[in-house]
């Protein structure tokens, strides 16, 4: 049961993650829009802003409803946000609010599910476990940047193609959230209370966060923008499109490799390597973008780099809080994609600027390295367990709904 419910989760995160594929679309919306590049990438940032709003509520409520209602409504809003994004041809707001909006809500609502269901159906291997669960949502992107790609050189437009994924993500994420239970054996167990002050007054969540943050605004300046890092040219677009698929699969592999690595080593130790590395590969991007070859070398390790983030941070949760908290928790930390999703409109706006993305890349990487030292410099803080007392009034027998 515990391998069917795996590869239902890995089904789930496949479509949830079809937002990574957005620079595929990017060109051809500014061309039929009359868009430029910093406005284009709305959407983007607003699914990455209520999709992490919508997470910090999911944790909360995932334990009341279960986790086979939370992940089915989420595939029907998310499918549902695609199939109204199609409408932008009219009038872009329809995609803004679409993709950006109610897919950002649906996705909210189910992308926890599989995290919190694995977690327990595995408890030895929770950095695996979390990379296997969410590499799909890395992964995804790359089969839907394809099939989105060869959907336009075939005539249709971005929203007609919209439609057509909307259609396919509502069946899959329901089908598969229908699979998402608990364990039998955590029916009557539930987590003694943790008050929301005590968590982000936390030494060890203030770092993660902070940490998270920088690595994901890395991330996204990065995919939402990929597409438009290559020169153009010859076979640009090509080109351009397999980048942002070896970008998609190298974030999958990723997260199962970065996961795995984590069960071996210390948070901090794991999470510093992160950082500083995908720092390297950012001031080398001048060096890389200049070739199809290192173009896609750099789409590979930024993808690779960027896996990680989704693995580390949720993994170091469920360290130091306990994995029956980390729907919970890891709602507060994933909000830093808040902050964090402006920052592909920010590369954007350098470049329509500059007409360049060293600068943005290069005051990225900055930012990557000061972070590593801060890691470092507190990494006993990090690495904490935080202890938690449990008592018997905590010992209570959760609704019927909490198993299934």
């Amino acid at each position: 049961m515990r391998f069917i419910i795996l590869l239902s989760a890995f089904m789930m995160q496949m479509c949830l993650g079809a937002t990574y594929s957005w620079s595929v679309y990017v060109q051809p919306i500014k061309t039929m829009l009359g868009l430029e590049q910093g406005p284009v990438q709305i959407p983007f940032t607003v699914f990455y802003f209520m999709f992490p709003l919508t997470m910090m509520a999911a944790g909360t409520f995932l334990p009341r409803i279960g986790p086979r209602i939370c992940a089915m409504v989420g595939g029907l809003l998310f499918g549902g946000g695609w199939l109204l994004a199609s409408l932008g041809s009219n009038n872009f707001i329809f995609t803004v609010l679409g993709i950006g909006v109610l897919s950002g809500i649906g996705a909210g609502m189910a992308y926890i599910v599989p995290i919190a269901v694995c977690i327990r159906w595995f408890p030895k291997n929770k950095g695996l476990v979390t990379g296997i669960a969410v590499a799909g949502f890395g992964g995804g992107a790359a089969l839907v940047s394809q099939t989105g790609g060869w959907l336009m050189n075939t005539g249709l437009t971005p929203f007609q193609t919209f439609f057509i994924f909307g259609l396919c993500f509502m069946g899959i994420i329901v089908a598969s959230g229908a699979c998402m239970r608990f364990p039998q054996r955590i029916r009557f167990t539930k987590p003694s209370p943790i008050k929301i002050s005590e968590i982000l007054t936390h030494p060890s969540f203030r770092l993660l966060y902070g940490a998270m943050f920088i690595g994901l605004a890395a991330g996204f300046a990065v995919n939402a923008n990929l597409k438009e890092l290559f020169p153009a040219g010859d076979d640009a677009v090509q080109i351009g499109i397999t980048g942002v698929s070896l970008f998609a699969l190298a974030n999958a592999t990723g997260r199962i490799v970065w996961g795995v690595i984590f069960d071996r080593v210390q948070s901090a130790t794991a999470i510093q390597a992160n950082l500083l590395l995908q720092a390297i590969v950012l001031l080398a991007a001048p060096l890389m973008l200049h070739s199809a070859a290192g173009f896609w070398l750099f789409s590979i390790l930024t993808g690779f780099n960027y896996g990680g983030v989704l693995v580390l941070y949720v993994a170091s949760a469920a360290r130091c809080w306990g994995a029956d908290r980390v729907s919970h928790i890891y709602g507060w930390l994933f909000s830093s994609n808040i902050l964090a999703s402006f920052s592909p409109i920010l590369a954007g706006l350098v470049f329509d600027t500059f007409h360049t993305f060293t600068f943005a890349l290069t005051g990225l990487a900055g930012l990557l390295i000061a972070c590593t030292v801060m890691i470092y410099t507190k990494s006993p803080v990090v690495n904490q367990k935080r202890s938690v007392h449990h008592s018997a009034k905590n010992t209570l027998t959760p609704p019927k709904s909490v198993a299934g």
